[in-house]
Formats: structure tokens, sequence, C-alpha cells
């Protein structure tokens, strides 16, 4: 059920949840429940943490949106232990996950009385810095043997549909995905154009870059609403920016550093 094999495991600070969504995948296994149902169930999770964002029960978000990490976790997982991944779903998780955290983040926008240009900044900043670690660690999964070939390093055409499912719904997820999704892949291979092409990245970076792993941003979101001011949260956001000329000078080092041995 893992998306890398054995060979390159890291500690990835943003699968905290790892072992409950194995358990959700196990228990489902052999079930009608596919993992598109579980897609779907972490949307309707995702939208109930917004409610509780707006109504300032914010320990219920937290909640809800720790939840909604593993449930996001188990549906890939579900797809990998049943043997039946698809691009429908594979697209659909990123479009959820990107419409989710443009409401999640509008809103903290709502409750702080911000600017709303602090919520268009935390939202493009949230997604350049998933974006990162999603492009490392798409390149470990595709070079690597027993890694989950299902994304891509680059989606530049429509992939043929697995068995399964129809070409028509990822022709239309695709496309969909692009649109969510095409301007920080572009912007994140223009930073770091030789990753796909250079040294793996090593596993103590990749857990660096793990905590800006979708999971790892979104428990972050909902202890910050526990324990900081809400006008703070969109601005902190906007500051993680700081480690991303780090992570990819690191990754460039740790390539210079392997091709000397």
């Amino acid at each position: 059920m893992k998306k890398l094999g054995e060979q390159y495991r890291f500690i990835d600070l943003s699968d905290y949840g790892r072992p409950l969504s194995d358990q959700i995948a196990r228990t489902l296994q052999n079930t009608w429940v596919t993992a598109i149902h579980l897609t779907l169930l972490f949307g309707i999770t995702g939208l109930l943490a917004l409610y509780a964002i707006v109504g300032g029960h914010f320990k219920t978000a937290l909640l809800l949106l720790v939840i909604k990490s593993v449930i996001d976790g188990a549906d890939g997982a579900l797809a990998r232990l049943n043997n039946k991944p698809s691009f429908t779903g594979r697209y659909l998780d990123s479009v959820f996950d990107i419409v989710l955290n443009l409401l999640l983040l509008g809103g903290i926008w709502y409750i702080s009385d911000s600017s709303w240009w602090w919520w268009l900044a935390a939202f493009f900043s949230m997604q350049l810095q998933g974006t990162l670690y999603n492009y490392y660690y798409v390149i470990l999964r595709n070079r690597l043997s027993g890694g989950d070939n299902t994304s891509k390093v680059f989606e530049y055409k429509v992939p043929e549909a697995l068995p399964g499912e129809s070409q028509s719904s990822v022709n239309i997820m695709y496309y969909s995905y692009q649109v969510c999704y095409g301007l920080f892949d572009r912007i994140v291979h223009a930073l770091d154009p030789q990753a796909y092409q250079s040294a793996l990245p090593q596993r103590w970076l990749m857990t660096l870059v793990s905590i800006y792993g979708l999971g790892f941003q979104l428990l972050l979101l909902g202890l910050a609403l526990i324990w900081l001011p809400t006008s703070w949260i969109l601005p902190g956001i906007v500051t993680l920016n700081v480690f991303l000329p780090l992570f990819i000078i690191l990754r460039k080092r740790s390539h210079s550093i392997s091709c000397k041995k």
C-alpha cells in the first residue's frame, strides 16, 4: 500500500496518518467501497472543517482536518491494495485538495478580518510549497522500482485510461487538473529544472521538504487556529516560502556531493 518501495522510504511528516489510513484500506478491501468513494468522503470532511472554522469551533476544525488527511491517504492505499489505480481518482484527489485549500484559507480570511490579498497570497504560497514537495516525491516514485507511477513528473498529455475507468472521465479530470495545477507545476520546474535528471533527493531532504506536504500543512493550520491569533495565520503561510530556495539549494548541493563520490 506504499507509494515507494522499501529501498527508499523516508520519514514523511505529512503522512503521519499512514498507519490509520492503511488500516482503513485493509478494512474496506473487497467491499463495495472504492477509492473514489473515499475521495468524495474526504471532500465532505474538508467542507465540514470549513464550517467549523467559520463557526469558531477551532478544536473541531483541527480534528476534522486530521481526519481529512487520514482519509486522503486511505483512498490511494485502497486503490493500491485492490490493484485498481486510476487516473480519474488521482486527478480528482488533487482537484479536491486545491479547491478545499482555497476554501479553508478563505474561511480563515473571513474570520480574521485580514486583507483579501493575504488570502490569495497564502493560497498561492501553500500550493507552491506543496508542489515542490510533490515534484521531488513524484520523481522518486517514478524512478524507483516498487513506486507508484499513477502520478507523473510532467503532466503534459492526457494519459490512456486504465482498466475500469473511461477515457472521457480521464480527459475531463486531466484538463481540470491542468487548470488547477499547471501554473504551479511550471513555476516549480523553472525553479529546479534539473531535479528529474539529477541524483535522487536524499532521504533527509525529503523529510525536511515534507513539511510542505498537504497533511502537515493542514495539521499546522489546525494547530495555529487554536494557538495563534487568526490574523497571524495567512501571513505565516506566506512566510514559510523562505524555505523554498533553501530546499532547492540543498537538493542541488546533495547532488553535487553525490557526483563527487
